[in-house]
């Protein structure tokens, strides 16, 4: 791997020394480094645990340390000669604070365990795990070779109905609907053997299909009075701490029953194939107390999801694998699960107000990441970067793989370009911050997807890089800019980056105009709306193309974060609903005339207003405005003031009032003078009803004797 000592010194304003064997010969030379109390990166992630227990056993080690990798990531592969910006950057973005802390969600196990499947099945996995956890069996038929006949572990059976709950905390109801009652059989196979329709299994249940009744089982079991078929059925329901599903693990009853089917189940929750071993241990380390970081902030005065039981968004809602958030329209906002929640961030990525934020690690430590992983790539003369965002666990173990067969000369690796940067979850960034990193020098966003991801994910992702895609080329940004990449191996994942590298030459060769002259120096805010202005100011402000009347708008695909409004004006009466239901203060009102008032920039496209509207008089428009009018209210819509017959003063529309004569000219209860009140304003109203001396009133009524 060759290393440029002098030249990674110089990016990084300090003085590097290289070591071959720090793991081996030179290992004091770490132990000398970390006494100082000044923080250590070290540029080495294989020797991780070494180095931590050197650390434990050096006297006076102060210093905080950290782990980079710069071999697989661009040192290990057929372009490493022309990697030193890249490792620069690598090595600068070790250097950054670790992420705030964020409150912790808590769990507690006490590791008692429901096992649901086939008999047989059941007890081989509580075999291989019973001396760790306490296991109970919900019996799902005998399976090939049946039970123990010694009764091991508790075994219910039934009919189940319903399963929730998260790791410590599932609630599991069922139905005894079988006429054998598992507590009371002794298991002697006095059943088995009389039943002449073959209907009891050794599973201790009766097949009622299959039972035509005979009794037989009945007068065989008169001792242990185990079998009536008079019994009611009854209802249970009993907690615990983690299941392990068997069903569909092959010879099986298969998916009977409620389960756990969205793609990222709860923690606690493990189906398993009866091979892969892994399962099993996760399995028996889960007795205890754990924590995880609230991945999540909500602000319910900016979700766009609600108003008035009207929903508009639902975008957080329909994205969530883990079945985490839900609609709650009588308060106006919606509702996550922090026990449920993955941490995956798709729902902030799609929220189009801000209104979820990731919380860790935040929004601007991320954008200092990447700003810091760009500028020094350039400092230290990188071109034409590329940024590949991939998950800490599949996707980082396949960038590794990849760059360990291109060290074997097996593959090309990393292209020097190419700066990986770990995630969470791909899917916790999106368009504003991908705008940001092109706004910052950027000239790609690669975003690895290794089918660990849920299929939403990838269609969410594709829909908002098609919006930014469709900004970069109105403003005159040539090439592709975003894409997705599909890998399940490194040889996969070296094809596609190949490819994409040779696709980023031919491009640049044709046309100068990827990115912007002059790189963006703001850093990411943490209102999400906040970064996408921001991002959209510089990009238009050194947009290749110049603003004119012909490109001053561009037209965005569905769904979109941004956008106008096409309001029928002879539709519209001015009720002013939409105004009411807008979240972003994109519709307004004017206290002095009536009109409808709109500012582009706050627009979200949620479609409150559309839905609201009781004339159906709104349309959206998904677009970007280039000129300064985005940002100023314009008005879509205004009408002449109605005023009151009496007193003059305005209190409508000359259109609603008149739309409202008209519907009510015909009703019985709207003739004559009570037709002319609703001419008149509230106050003038009830005034005229009161001074007339031929309205009915109710204090006239006299008295029934």
């Amino acid at each position: 791997m060759p290393l440029q000592t002098q030249k990674l010194g110089q990016a990084l304003g300090e003085s590097l020394t290289l070591h071959s064997t720090l793991c081996r010969r030179e290992a004091g030379a770490f132990q000398k480094a970390i006494q100082t109390g000044q923080e250590v990166v070290v540029a080495c992630t294989q020797e991780k645990k070494l180095f931590a227990e050197l650390a434990t056993q050096t006297p006076g080690a102060t210093s905080p340390i950290k782990f980079v990798n710069i071999r697989e990531m661009g040192g290990w592969s057929r372009d490493a000669q022309n990697a030193s910006p890249k490792l620069a950057a690598l090595l600068a973005a070790a250097h950054l604070p670790e992420p705030d802390p964020v409150p912790a969600v808590p769990f507690k196990s006490e590791g008692r365990l429901l096992i649901i499947g086939p008999i047989d099945q059941a007890e081989k996995a509580a075999a291989l795990v019973s001396d760790a956890l306490q296991v109970v069996i919900f019996s799902q038929g005998a399976g090939e070779t049946g039970g123990a006949q010694s009764r091991q572990y508790p075994v219910i059976a039934g009919q189940l109905q319903k399963m929730t709950g998260w790791l410590g905390a599932f609630d599991v109801s069922w139905t005894g609907n079988n006429p054998i009652n598992l507590d009371l059989c002794t298991r002697c196979n006095a059943c088995v053997e009389a039943c002449p329709e073959n209907a009891i299994g050794l599973d201790y249940q009766i097949d009622m299909n299959a039972c035509n009744s005979s009794r037989a089982c009945v007068k065989v079991c008169l001792s242990a009075g185990a079998i009536d078929f008079n019994r009611v059925p009854a209802e249970a329901s009993e907690k615990f701490d983690l299941i392990l599903d068997l069903r569909g693990a092959g010879g099986g009853a298969g998916d009977i029953g409620p389960s756990f089917q969205q793609h990222a189940p709860p923690q606690g929750y493990f189906k398993w194939d009866g091979k892969d071993l892994a399962t099993l241990i996760k399995l028996r380390d889960m007795v205890g107390e754990f924590e995880k970081p609230k991945f999540f902030a909500y602000k319910q005065k900016l979700c766009a999801h609600s108003r008035n039981e009207t929903v508009g968004c639902n975008a957080c809602v329909d994205i969530c694998s883990a079945e985490a958030i839900s609609s709650d329209k009588s308060r106006q906002q919606i509702k996550v699960n922090p026990n449920l929640c993955v941490g995956c961030g798709a729902c902030t990525t799609v929220c189009p107000t801000g209104a979820l934020t990731y919380g860790y690690p935040k929004a601007q430590e991320q954008g200092l990441k990447i700003k810091t992983l760009l500028s020094t790539y350039h400092a230290a003369g990188g071109q034409d970067a590329t940024l590949l965002f991939h998950s800490q666990d599949a996707g980082q173990a396949c960038i590794e793989a990849l760059g360990r067969s291109a060290q074997l000369k097996l593959a090309q690796g990393v292209p020097a370009n190419v700066i990986p940067m770990s995630l969470w979850h791909t899917a916790s960034i999106g368009l504003e911050v991908w705008l940001t990193a092109i706004a910052y020098g950027a000239k790609q966003i690669l975003v690895l997807n290794t089918h660990e991801e849920a299929p939403q994910y990838g269609q969410a992702l594709e829909a908002q890089m098609a919006v930014a895609q469709s900004l970069l080329s109105g403003l005159g940004y040539t090439g592709v800019h975003f894409q997705i990449i599909h890998a399940k191996s490194a040889m996969a994942l070296d094809a596609s980056l190949q490819a994409n590298l040779g696709a980023q030459k031919q491009a640049a060769a044709q046309s100068q105009h990827q990115v912007p002259a002059v790189f963006a120096k703001y850093a990411v805010a943490p209102e999400k709306r906040g970064t996408l202005e921001l991002a959209l100011d510089h990009l238009s402000e050194y947009a290749p193309v110049a603003l004119n009347d012909a490109n001053k708008v561009i037209d965005l695909p569905k769904p979109s974060p941004m956008g106008s409004l096409k309001v029928n004006v002879d539709k519209c009466t001015l009720c002013l609903s939409c105004v009411s239901a807008c979240p972003a203060s994109a519709l307004q009102d004017n206290p002095e005339l009536p009109q409808l008032r709109f500012i582009e920039k706050n627009c979200v496209q949620c479609g409150l207003c559309a839905s609201t509207c009781p004339e159906d008089a709104i349309d959206l428009v998904p677009r970007f405005l280039r000129t300064p009018e985005r940002k100023q209210a314009q008005v879509l819509n205004q009408s002449q003031p109605y005023g009151c017959v009496k007193c003059g003063q305005p209190f409508g529309t000359l259109k609603a009032i008149e739309a409202m004569l008209g519907k009510l000219a015909g009703h019985s209860m709207f003739q004559g003078a009570a037709l002319e009140r609703l001419k008149m304003c509230s106050d003038c109203r009830v005034i005229d009803i009161y001074s007339n001396t031929d309205e009915a009133k109710i204090a006239n009524i006299p008295p029934k004797a």
